[in-house]
């Protein structure tokens, strides 16, 4: 259905919550599939290691270059008005805050996108460390950790009132990001040649890469028809996780895109597992693990908002843009995760009994 009909049968905060709902089983359906998580990414990369979490994150951080950058060509969205481009992006933000969230997703057990899946698998570990993520997301936002976050996050940003332009400052032709990602994409796919993995897999990891691109075509198709200004984004986890949870808490709350990601995350992977039977419910294993998990799910929270962006946040949605933080904060959660990982667990599993 063409989205100004869709407008103006419902309006456009539900339909902007519609195209999160959409975009958000799409990503919880493929990314339940194909297992994707940064945090087993990094793992495996950290032990020396290149196997089927390595080549599964790169085939989506890949695929949703791709995608975005096609889009891009063909004129159906521009990633100059994306808003993590569009604003003020923080250099400091990026590196302090992706390390943190790195720690703690090596803490967490998972990504704060990957703990949203698996709660929706019956993992109530997962579920109750979701939704201490959620709160100190919130916290970091509009809370007590506000001025901590605001005071790190001004101390070293971009110039000119934007992000930075990866592709327009390196001077890469406008094709340059989508040559990227087919160059990436190649890696990813003789990795997975090498670990044999499944064919399926490869799709629906792809698929998670195509449901950030369903959110930046979706939102900016949907700012071309709407009379008030909106914002131009896609999947990320950190913001959406905050304002749902508050949305559910203040009766006065509105309906926007984030509104409908998160239920549409949680309601995909849950269909998914259903229909593989997957489903089944895990708990905590013991007061170790639980505490581990919500310190590791806390952090996430804080350092997911101060870097402007989780995972997949930053990771696959704004580095699909060529947000300059967005790669920063990338590779400082890779950094983090791998150093959190060899320094906590490798270390623990060579110690003495």
């Amino acid at each position: 259905m063409d989205i100004l009909i869709l407008v103006e049968r419902i309006g456009e905060a539900p339909t902007a919550a519609l195209l999160g709902l959409l975009t958000g089983m799409i990503f919880g359906i493929a990314a339940q599939r194909s297992r994707f998580c940064l945090r087993a990414a990094t793992v495996e990369f950290a032990r020396g290691r290149m196997h089927g979490s390595v080549a599964v994150w790169l085939l989506t951080f890949s695929t949703a270059m791709v995608w975005v950058q096609g889009a891009s060509l063909l004129g159906w969205m521009r990633p100059e008005d994306a808003r993590i481009v569009a604003v003020t992006g923080s250099w400091s933000g990026a590196i302090i805050g992706g390390l943190v969230f790195g720690v703690g997703m090596v803490l967490a057990r998972g990504c704060s996108g990957r703990l949203l899946v698996l709660a929706a698998t019956g993992n109530l570990r997962s579920l109750v460390s979701g939704l201490v993520f959620a709160v100190f997301a919130q916290m970091s936002l509009s809370g007590w950790l506000t001025p901590l976050r605001d005071w790190l996050a001004a101390q070293w940003v971009t110039s000119g009132g934007r992000n930075l332009d990866l592709l327009a400052w390196s001077g890469l032709p406008e094709w340059g990001g989508l040559a990227m990602g087919i160059a990436i994409a190649m890696v990813a796919l003789e990795v997975s040649r090498r670990n044999r993995i499944g064919f399926a897999r490869l799709v629906f990891a792809s698929g998670v890469g195509f449901s950030i691109a369903v959110g930046w075509v979706s939102t900016f198709a949907l700012s071309q028809v709407v009379f008030d200004p909106i914002q131009i984004e896609s999947a990320t986890f950190t913001g959406p996780s905050a304002n749902t949870l508050m949305f559910f808490l203040d009766y006065n709350a509105v309906l926007e895109f984030d509104i409908g990601l998160i239920p549409g995350v949680f309601l995909g992977s849950f269909l998914a597992a259903i229909l593989t039977r997957e489903f089944r419910f895990q708990g905590f294993d013991n007061e170790s693990n639980m505490r581990r998990s919500l310190t590791g799910a806390a952090l996430m929270g804080f350092g997911g908002m101060l870097a402007g962006g989780c995972a997949i946040g930053n990771g696959v949605t704004g580095t699909s843009v060529f947000a300059g933080t967005a790669w920063l904060a990338l590779f400082c959660m890779w950094i983090g995760a791998m150093v959190t990982d060899f320094l906590v667990d490798q270390r623990a599993a060579t110690a003495p009994a």
